[in-house]
């Protein structure tokens, strides 16, 4: 049995480096999605294409006129979204975002081609981020961890796309402030529809009351927030994140999750200012990826780990189970 576990892990791991390669692709292109999908939305609706009454219309009032300059820009803008290349996650080819090389398959093995090429382009040797193969390295060790735990089973492959999806939030809210629903929907469905299956071995009402708690819990964060300072803390895709972490861990889980988070959130910290990344006040800290942090760690340590190291975050016991 214990053979069969080290195969098993071994072909989690190897599966793992294959997505953690294409988790590289959804990280870059899913927030230029977003923004060509932002701005498409701004001028079709400024635009003269637009069907009466026109935003500006329904913000300014019927009788208001939009100023020709502004419809003619918004005519001008929308024509050259519309001439864009196609951008999605399958199209166009991986390309050196620096010369455009295209990269062929050989440049493109999960780990060894970075090695190979010593984390240059071919084309100009510029070099290649080192958080790429550190995606691919991270998605295989965790992609192993679910299938040795696991086994080649739905329960291990419904946890290795709850890693994927927390590796996908963590790097796209470090880089740009954003918790894309496109990510944080499918994790928080796929929670639920697991402990409804019971597949995750939480019982569906505490997964679902998770989902409600964990939501309810940062909104009033936020809210009190704003009603004190007149600013806001933090994005909606905070909640929706620990809403689904709640789904997949259970309601008595919700503490501990966010006690995990300020130690992840200490530990990045200080890695990003001995980076120089902190280096400046204004710059914003987001909550997500301590947050997707929390719930990797939970993963990797396990959950009767967590509960053992840190009964104090289960004050109500197995009363929200």
């Amino acid at each position: 049995m214990q053979e069969l576990r080290w195969i098993d892990a071994a072909a989690g791991g190897v599966l793992g480096l294959l997505i953690g390669s294409f988790l590289n692709v959804v990280i870059h292109r899913v927030p230029l999605m977003m923004y060509r999908g932002w701005l498409t939305d701004a001028l079709a609706n400024l635009s003269s294409s637009q069907d009466t009454p026109t935003l500006w219309q329904l913000v300014f009032g019927t009788g208001s006129a939009q100023p020709k300059p502004l419809v003619q820009a918004a005519d001008d803008g929308l024509a050259q979204v519309d001439n864009l290349p196609p951008l999605g996650l399958a199209r166009p080819a991986s390309r050196c975002g620096h010369c455009g090389h295209r990269i062929r398959w050989y440049e493109n093995i999960p780990l060894l081609s970075y090695l190979a090429l010593r984390g240059r382009c071919s084309g100009c040797r510029t070099g290649i981020g080192w958080r790429y193969p550190l995606v691919e390295l991270a998605t295989g060790l965790l992609f192993a961890l679910c299938a040795w735990r696991f086994g080649l089973t739905i329960t291990g492959a419904l946890w290795a796309a709850f890693a994927a999806l927390l590796v996908c939030q963590f790097a796209i809210d470090l880089d740009t402030q954003l918790l894309p629903d496109s990510l944080n929907y499918p994790l928080l469905w796929l929670g639920l529809i697991g402990a409804a299956a019971g597949w995750t071995g939480v019982p569906l009402s505490s997964a679902l009351w998770g989902a409600v708690f964990g939501y309810l819990a940062l909104w009033l964060v936020f809210h009190g927030y704003r009603l004190v300072t007149g600013k806001e803390g933090m994005g909606y895709g905070d909640f929706k994140l620990l809403a689904a972490l709640g789904a997949w861990l259970g309601a008595d889980f919700l503490i501990a999750i966010v006690l995990v988070s300020s130690l992840v959130g200490a530990l990045l910290g200080g890695l990003l200012l001995l980076a120089g990344r902190l280096a400046h006040k204004d710059i914003p800290i987001s909550f997500g990826p301590f947050l997707a942090g929390a719930g990797l760690v939970c993963l990797m340590i396990g959950p009767a780990t967590v509960r053992e190291w840190m009964p104090f975050a289960f004050p109500l016991g197995g009363l929200l189970r």
